[in-house]
């Protein structure tokens, strides 16, 4: 059975603009994929592993091609058990806030608990590869302001950063869906949100 992570990244529950939109998305896709399971992550609710001193020990030892034994290896499986569950997907829902330019710290956290030497990367004689080929990634974005512009994207840290992160996994299929102007008034950001459902609902309706 395929499956669809969806990893939520705002604490802020029924109240989240970009949960709004994510919502839409995953209407649509329900209904368009009947078979399909959609597995829950809320990066504020659930536990993920912290990357302790031994972990971070543990990732050098594969970086350098050694392999895990031991304590090292048992507080490991924490860490592998996140990655297994990420990499099991088949498709990604990421609803993130843009915060202070980038992502919260959740986001990050996970990011940096998942992204592994030979589970997601390799490094081969040419340089690193990307071990998760052939999946899709929507990100569904609400930010404050406008970055849109030449201007507004100079200010973005958080798409480029997501592109850049996930493409190096080997995720190059990307799509994101921006909800701009989040505070600029009542009337500007019921009329981003509504556009961006709409987008999420054929987007979702492709896949």
């Amino acid at each position: 059975m395929k499956k669809l992570l969806h990893i939520i990244a705002t604490p802020r529950g029924d109240a989240s603009s970009t949960l709004k939109v994510s919502g839409a998305f995953l209407v649509a896709f329900r209904q368009k994929h009947q078979g399909w399971t959609v597995d829950e992550l809320d990066l504020t609710k659930e536990e993920i592993p912290s990357m302790t001193v031994k972990r971070v020990d543990g990732k050098y030892a594969l970086l350098n091609g050694k392999d895990l034994s031991g304590e090292m290896k048992e507080s490991w499986n924490e860490i592998v058990s996140q990655i297994e569950r990420f990499t099991s997907a088949d498709v990604y829902l990421i609803s993130v806030p843009m915060w202070n330019f980038s992502i919260p710290y959740t986001l990050k956290h996970y990011m940096d608990v998942i992204i592994q030497p030979r589970y997601l990367f390799r490094y081969t004689a040419n340089g690193p590869e990307g071990l998760l080929k052939d999946k899709k990634m929507v990100v569904i974005t609400s930010r404050g302001g406008d970055y849109s512009s030449a201007e507004g994207k100079k200010m973005d840290f958080q798409e480029p950063y997501l592109r850049s992160a996930f493409g190096f996994v080997g995720i190059t299929d990307i799509t994101f869906i921006n909800a701009e102007q989040m505070a600029y008034g009542e009337e500007l950001q019921k009329k981003s949100i509504i556009a961006s459902q709409e987008k999420a609902r054929t987007l979702a309706t492709q896949i």
